[in-house]
């Protein structure tokens, strides 16, 4: 199990409602709402370990939620310390308050890893594009070569992606770090005039955000929270499709170390990317449970009936696979192997065709951009078609000649000499993320 997963176990689970039900308990016997002594009973009885978690899960399908025989087994640990105490047990709470705060209570654990591993990510993004601002290689666009970039300004655009999202995650979860007391319908009836009042001091006890009326039924933060984390996962299933594709056998511009990339059952020769396979499921899966969490806002009057217990399972399989993404992500940026020999081998593949656009710019001076254009255009399937070198075919049109000399054709067609902003591009976004 993930360091995520354990966040959401059974276990974990039942021991963040415990913490709830005695939170409520001190922050009523801190107003004199309840007695001191049974807040203190309460709180002892609140630990996971004295309760079976496979009978509580099996009574909550019948029950129709976790929170009623957890409920039932804590009044009757409490009573069977103090009789008198057991009567407090979940004063003027609802069940949707227990789990809904034991939710955000995980979220707060949980969520902090994802942040950590996509600065991590980060990070190792801007070790990259500093080391690499000019190390020349293909830019592809629709799958095929098109003109020079570097590496570095590849290294770039993840880092600045990630720079993106990691702040949108943190802000999310702050929104979402919300008490939840509402009482039977949200307005804390069975507590009298001092529902307020305990909410407060509940959410002190908790150290949660108090809003400003109870959110059952209106579940924007959470579905927000679950917005960022798919698009968090998005970015790194981009990077992890980049990382793959940079690592195929005809490509082998960079991939993850021998030691620590996977192997075959069958084939002893290979070495898969498996870091970039996790972060890629990841982002197949994320669309659909964001989906779900989206489609569960509709929630009917004052608490839901379908769509809240949607969010039960959804939320945590969320958050635990942006979290195998970001912690797979970061470590394959970590440990990423980078061969710019092969960049350029790769670079020069098709005989200068890549630097074709740079020919036909400097061409475009003379004889405007569309015409320059259909020219080189039909040199370069002149090239393609004969398996020539770009060079030697532009050289043998008179056309052309009358305009550029062969050194202005050999310098056009250098892509050391064709990679325009790229370091202005790099420098931009590694000063953003010094100052970050």
């Amino acid at each position: 199990m993930t360091e995520l997963a354990t966040h959401f176990s059974s276990v974990a689970r039942l021991q963040a409602m415990l913490h709830v039900e005695a939170a409520l308990a001190e922050a009523e016997a801190s107003l004199g709402v309840i007695p001191r002594s049974a807040a203190e009973a309460i709180r002892r009885a609140a630990r996971a370990e004295l309760y079976d978690g496979i009978a509580i899960e099996s009574e909550a399908r019948q029950a129709g939620n976790l929170a009623i025989p957890l409920l039932r087994h804590l009044t009757a640990r409490v009573a069977s310390a103090d009789a008198a105490s057991a009567r407090y047990v979940h004063w003027g709470a609802t069940s949707q308050d227990i789990i809904d705060t034991a939710l955000v209570l995980q979220l707060r654990e949980s969520v902090p890893v994802i942040i950590g591993d996509l600065a991590r990510a980060a990070d190792a993004a801007a070790g990259h594009a500093r080391r690499h601002a000019t190390t020349p290689m293909a830019g592809r666009t629709w799958l095929q070569q098109a003109t020079p970039i570097t590496f570095g300004l590849k290294a770039a655009g993840w880092l600045d992606a990630l720079d993106r999202v990691t702040p949108a995650l943190r802000s999310a979860l702050d929104a979402a770090l919300v008490l939840q007391l509402g009482g039977a319908s949200g307005t804390l009836a069975a507590l009298g005039d001092q529902g307020p009042a305990v909410a407060s001091a509940m959410g002190a006890e908790l150290a949660l955000a108090v809003a400003p009326i109870p959110w059952h039924a209106h579940r924007d933060r959470l579905a927000a929270l679950a917005c960022a984390l798919g698009v968090a996962t998005g970015t790194t299933g981009k990077i992890a499709r980049d990382l793959g594709l940079l690592a195929q056998t005809e490509v082998a511009e960079a991939h993850e170390p021998a030691g620590e990339a996977g192997g075959s059952s069958s084939m002893p020769h290979k070495t898969n990317p498996v870091r970039a396979a996790i972060g890629i499921a990841a982002a197949v899966r994320a669309p659909g449970l964001v989906a779900t969490m989206l489609s569960a806002m509709p929630q009917e009057h004052e608490r839901g009936l379908g769509g809240w217990q949607a969010e039960w399972d959804t939320l945590p399989e969320l958050v635990t696979i942006a979290g195998d993404a970001a912690r797979a992500v970061a470590g394959a940026l970590d440990t990423l192997v980078v061969d710019p020999v092969r960049m350029r081998t790769n670079l020069d593949i098709t005989g200068g065709l890549v630097l074709a656009e740079a020919v036909a710019m400097r061409l475009a001076a003379a004889m405007g951009k569309p015409d320059a254009h259909a020219h080189i255009e039909r040199a370069a399937r002149r090239a393609m078609n004969e398996h020539r070198r770009f060079a030697d075919v532009l050289a043998e049109d008179p056309a052309l000649m009358a305009i550029l000399d062969r050194s202005s054709i050999e310098q056009a067609l250098s892509a050391d000499d064709y990679l325009g902003s790229a370091a202005t591009f790099v420098a931009n976004v590694l000063a953003r993320h010094e100052k970050a």
